[in-house]
């Protein structure tokens, strides 16, 4: 069931799964929703996990129209509903909001216990020369670039087949029209937009002011960087010493928790009772 939460400049749609146990908030990426998270919450309620899954502002049921779409907005609607929900919680973040998570962690400390950040945008992005001759990374750059100028659905659906390499999910094609769908309604696509025209260096420049543990995970086939082991290496490196650690999901692209949600799950879940122990 959808619930919401009004804050200064709009109303967040978030749904709670599980009665009780430590809380987990789940964060998704641009252009998409709450539903990304489809197959990891049962594993995590499972588990003895309360489960809160956001639609990020102007995504999903989140009303559209919001002044702003940076990764520290992001992260002061996650803080807000963490203490609407009577926190502290465990932080998830995919993309844009794997930054969102890394500077609500730093800025709200009492707030967060540990943070999950899969294949994030957490710091400012630099393209070099060598980076075009890996294929996946120019085809995805590609669509990426003609969505941004265009505003086109069609391209987003592209630039989606090629950050799910390999394996597609069972729902994969129904899942593809309900995205289609939802970014034709009004003001979704614009802020699909403007989310992709923030720049990650707010998070970056947080890294260091992190004090929970955090867990990143990337996959080997992610088209969103040349090489992903080197984003995530550079991401822990940049965190405080012996607080964060990567793992890597063979084969999975921009989207493991999707894509290898069992993989994902057990990472995240061995993550959670190392923390707990």
């Amino acid at each position: 069931m959808t619930d919401h939460l009004t804050i200064d400049g709009g109303t967040l749609a978030y749904e709670v799964t599980g009665d009780a146990g430590p809380l987990v908030v789940l964060a998704h990426g641009m252009g998409d929703s709450r539903e990304a998270y489809r197959f990891l919450t049962p594993s995590l309620v499972a588990a003895g996990y309360r489960v809160a899954a956001m639609d990020l502002r102007g995504s999903g049921e989140s009303s559209v129209g919001w002044a702003s779409y940076s990764r520290t907005d992001i992260a002061g609607d996650l803080v807000a509903l963490v203490e609407h929900l009577g926190g502290p919680a465990v932080l998830v973040g995919h993309s844009i909001s794997g930054g969102a998570v890394t500077i609500a962690a730093a800025q709200a400390p009492s707030s967060v216990t540990a943070v999950v950040e899969l294949a994030p945008f957490t710091r400012k992005q630099s393209v070099a020369l060598g980076d075009l001759r890996v294929a996946r990374f120019r085809r995805g750059m590609r669509h990426l670039l003609g969505t941004a100028l265009l505003g086109s659905t069609g391209q987003w659906r592209k630039y989606l087949t090629v950050a799910y390499p390999g394996r597609k999910p069972a729902d994969w094609d129904a899942r593809l029209d309900q995205i289609e769908a939802m970014l034709r309604e009004p003001g979704r696509m614009k802020a699909l937009q403007d989310m992709g025209k923030t720049t990650p260096a707010d998070a970056g420049a947080q890294l260091g002011n992190v004090r929970c543990p955090v867990l990143v995970v990337e996959g080997t086939l992610d088209p969103d960087w040349a090489s992903p082991q080197a984003e995530g290496e550079a991401i822990v490196a940049a965190l405080p010493t012996e607080l964060g650690r990567l793992e890597m999901i063979e084969g999975a692209g921009h989207y493991p928790h999707v894509q290898f949600p069992d993989q994902v799950s057990a990472l995240v879940l061995s993550f959670l009772d190392s923390i707990r122990a």
